[in-house]
């Protein structure tokens, strides 16, 4: 994939969002502080810059930090900060299908052969890979945590397709930069589209049915996808209570 700023740039605007507290909400949900996340995105636009070399392979392989092994860390502790088995589930196999997704529509839709950094013939790659990844990433995982997930881990399954889809078609020379370049600005895009996607079409469910679904669910779950209580300097007040899965 060919790069462009635009995956720096949207993580520079939503540190921005963050700084002046417009996307608390979003955060609490996920089980991330406000510090938390500007720190992974500051490590996340420097790592970006910082490519590990994988020694062995018939290609040379190296994973960038920043849009390779830091969006893996995440999920993995977004995984591990899940309600339920169930939510840990989806996302997973939500990752799964969205790669699956992207796959396909680069063999469908793209020009000529499916080579993943290739070019449609309407819109850049790089622009419909983290769209199609968002949406499909929300409908797969639902929650803000499942959504975020299933997209950049599709997105990042989808560039670790690429070195055997090289190997596959028997190519005699490339190049393998996991999370790296284009596919960098794909995985910041996709995730804060699928978290964005969640938060609107979640909010709206919200208010139409008057609060978020309780029935069935257990009681810890339901703690965190209730609403933040301000602190007014009890002593009542839980670790517990804030953040949510929704």
């Amino acid at each position: 994939m060919t790069g462009f700023p635009l995956g720096i740039t949207a993580l520079i605007v939503v540190s921005l969002l963050i700084f002046f507290g417009l996307a608390h909400r979003a955060l609490d949900r996920m089980r991330l502080s406000d510090r938390g996340a500007l720190v992974i995105i500051l490590a996340m636009i420097v790592g970006s810059f910082i490519n590990i070399p994988i020694p062995g392979g018939r290609y040379p392989v190296s994973l960038n930090l920043g849009g390779g092994l830091i969006p893996l860390g995440l999920a993995v502790y977004l995984l591990a900060k899940a309600g339920t088995a169930r939510e840990r589930t989806r996302a997973i196999l939500g990752a799964a299908v969205t790669a699956l997704a992207l796959y396909a529509v680069g063999s469908l839709v793209m020009r000529g052969l499916p080579e993943p950094g290739g070019r449609f013939e309407i819109l850049d790659a790089l622009w419909v890979y983290p769209l199609v990844a968002a949406v499909v990433g929300y409908l797969a995982g639902r929650s803000r945590r499942g959504a975020f997930i299933a997209a950049t881990l599709g997105v990042l399954a989808m560039d670790v397709g690429y070195y055997f889809w090289l190997v596959g078609r028997g190519a005699p020379a490339g190049r393998v930069l996991i999370g790296g370049a284009g596919a960098f600005d794909a995985i910041v895009m996709a995730g804060i589209l699928a978290v964005l996607l969640s938060e609107v079409v979640g909010e709206v469910r919200e208010r139409l049915q008057g609060g978020p679904a309780v029935k069935g669910r257990p009681e810890p779950l339901l703690r965190g996808l209730r609403k933040p209580v301000p602190d007014t300097g009890g002593n009542d007040d839980k670790p517990g209570d804030k953040g949510g899965s929704w």
